[in-house]
């Protein structure tokens, strides 16, 4: 990280938008300078050997050079503040230039496929010197370096774009390297590696675009937070005074230090209002500055009424019975002139394959074993994270 030290003011400092940005850019300037460099020399060799595989990956740097163009942008466009017509900010722009930046790989990845290709069809001779061993272990070991220097830079700064580009980085390494390998195992023998060489490059580079694209997606289309982020945030909820339990936790991404959260925290019906009221103030505040924006919403739940607590603890065995995974909220007891109706929210997890009235039913039958006379009137809703 010396290269942080020298030209990022306060490096350390990576919650600081500013900073990051600054991360950003320092990125994508390096990644601008040795990609061209790189395609400079590769190009260079390439047509005076006659390599198809040298010269493809010499305009793999080149592509190299325009997704740290688009990466540079990318940072600076969402370093923007809000607006009226984006009151959330424009920190996702970062995640789409690792999307654009993943588009490149799989660009590459066709053309390579296509070159190579063809040099398997119409073979030509490689002409080997000591030049090409040179140009290409030298171009082998800076991105070698850029490889690690962006993956520590991407975590240091959570950047999904940074990590893509170090990923990116590592693919040159194995195809440099595969073209090295193909160069000199052609020269020393009568087999022409160079178009199946780049054959192998090719698909290997494919694979690994398919899978830097879902994970540069994945954020723009809304992906479940982190288990571990959950319990973190259910175990801070849970620790203050009066709090008694929570549900319907929501988590939205915005981009890079843009979360948003919002949650239902239930309190005894018991307490003072204002008091509770400031409680939730309180955890609002402390999320804050862990970077979560968080809404509360007040749930008053009976606490002194010994049957409601019966009938809450057969409910989370006959449920927990049916799903482990499964949880109800929101309890409430309604008497009736025949029965007791007990109203309660079932969150079952997202994209699960249920029955709604198979499940509705199952529940009804089980607490009519032990409560002839109660009636559950179940609304099924599916959970937005993952709740142990």
């Amino acid at each position: 990280m010396l290269l942080a030290k020298l030209f990022i003011k306060n490096y350390r400092d990576v919650e600081n938008p500013t900073v990051r940005n600054a991360y950003g850019k320092l990125s994508g300037i390096v990644g601008i300078f040795c990609n061209l460099l790189l395609f400079a020399g590769k190009v260079t060799i390439g047509l005076l050997s006659g390599s198809v595989s040298i010269q493809a990956d010499a305009f793999n740097n080149l592509s190299d050079a325009s997704s740290s163009v688009i990466s540079l942008l990318g940072f600076k466009m969402a370093s923007r503040p809000a607006d009226q017509e984006h009151p959330y900010g424009h920190a996702r722009y970062e995640y789409l230039s690792g999307l654009f930046v993943a588009l490149f790989v799989l660009v590459v990845g066709v053309e390579l496929f296509l070159s190579s290709l063809d040099k398997i069809l119409h073979p030509v001779e490689v002409d080997f010197s000591l030049w090409v061993v040179i140009v290409l272990v030298l171009s082998i070991l800076l991105k070698f370096w850029m490889m690690f220097f962006n993956y520590r830079m991407g975590k240091k700064i959570s950047s999904g774009a940074l990590l893509a580009t170090s990923a990116d980085s590592r693919n040159d390494v194995i195809s440099t390297t595969a073209v090295l390998l193909a160069a000199i195992i052609s020269h020393f023998t009568s087999l022409n590696l160079d178009g199946w060489m780049g054959i192998a490059v090719a698909l290997f580079i494919l694979l690994s675009g398919v899978g830097l694209v879902k994970d540069t997606v994945d954020p723009l289309l809304g992906r479940a937070p982190d288990p571990e982020v959950v319990r973190l945030i259910e175990k801070k909820i849970m620790s203050y005074d009066g709090v008694l339990g929570m549900h319907d936790l929501m988590v939205h991404d915005y981009g890079p230090g843009r979360q948003f959260a919002s949650a239902h925290v239930e309190m005894s019906y018991k307490a003072d209002i204002f008091e509770s009221h400031e409680i939730l103030d309180n955890i609002e505040r402390d999320f804050l500055k862990d970077g979560y924006r968080m809404v509360l919403h007040l749930d008053p739940v009976v606490t002194d009424d010994p049957h409601l607590t019966e009938v809450k603890d057969a409910l989370e065995t006959i449920i927990e019975g049916i799903d482990k995974r499964y949880r109800f909220h929101d309890l409430r007891m309604v008497p009736g002139k025949n029965r007791t109706n007990l109203v309660f929210d079932l969150v079952v997890p997202a994209g699960g394959k249920i029955d709604e009235g198979e499940l509705k039913k199952r529940i009804r039958e089980e607490v009519a074993k032990r409560y002839p006379d109660h009636f559950c009137v179940i609304t099924v809703e599916s959970g937005f994270v993952t709740m142990e």
